[in-house]
């Protein structure tokens, strides 16, 4: 999940003293993460870096509100489930420009290119320096979350099987 560009703009962020955050990693570290530990072991600032591993389903909405930030920085993904979660609980995000997540974040959230730690950096300091900015993310993340329900999946899977019917 692209996990060293995060350490990398975390370790930025975490440079300027007025920056008083911790990294919070939750879920696993993946698989081929060897680098993922060697970033880590180098980080002036690991002690503030939590793993926390995998967390139960339930207690993720938690875990979401408590986030100042949420920074999603995959470079591939099918769907994009934990951006979507994340604003649906309130929380802000910042996210990959890449693969899925640009149609699912849509305008609720900023984006940033997934092989560049400053991007990330610049656009999570901005989300933690900027209240207003927080909160406009907050609403646009609330909003768009409502338009991803289950009902309306449905409906344009239908619709899709409906139209692909009528062509011959």
């Amino acid at each position: 999940k692209n996990l060293v560009c995060l350490l990398r703009a975390f370790d930025r962020l975490a440079a300027d003293p007025r920056f008083d955050h911790d990294l919070v990693l939750a879920g696993p570290t993946g698989w081929s993460n060897a680098e993922f530990f060697t970033v880590l072991g180098q980080s002036k600032f690991r002690d503030r870096v939590r793993l926390i591993g995998r967390v139960d389903q339930a207690h993720l909405p938690a875990l979401y509100t408590l986030a100042g930030v949420f920074v999603f920085p995959s470079v591939y993904e099918g769907f994009g489930f934990p951006p979507l979660e994340a604003m649906g609980c309130g929380t802000p995000v910042v996210a990959s420009d890449t693969s899925s997540v640009p149609e699912v974040v849509g305008d609720a959230g900023l984006l940033a290119d997934p092989a560049s730690p400053d991007a990330f950096a610049d656009r999570v300091g901005a989300v933690l320096a900027d209240p207003g900015l927080a909160g406009r993310l907050r609403e646009r993340g609330f909003a768009r979350a409502a338009t991803f329900t289950w009902d309306e999946t449905a409906r344009r899977t239908r619709a899709v099987f409906a139209n692909a019917g009528g062509q011959r």
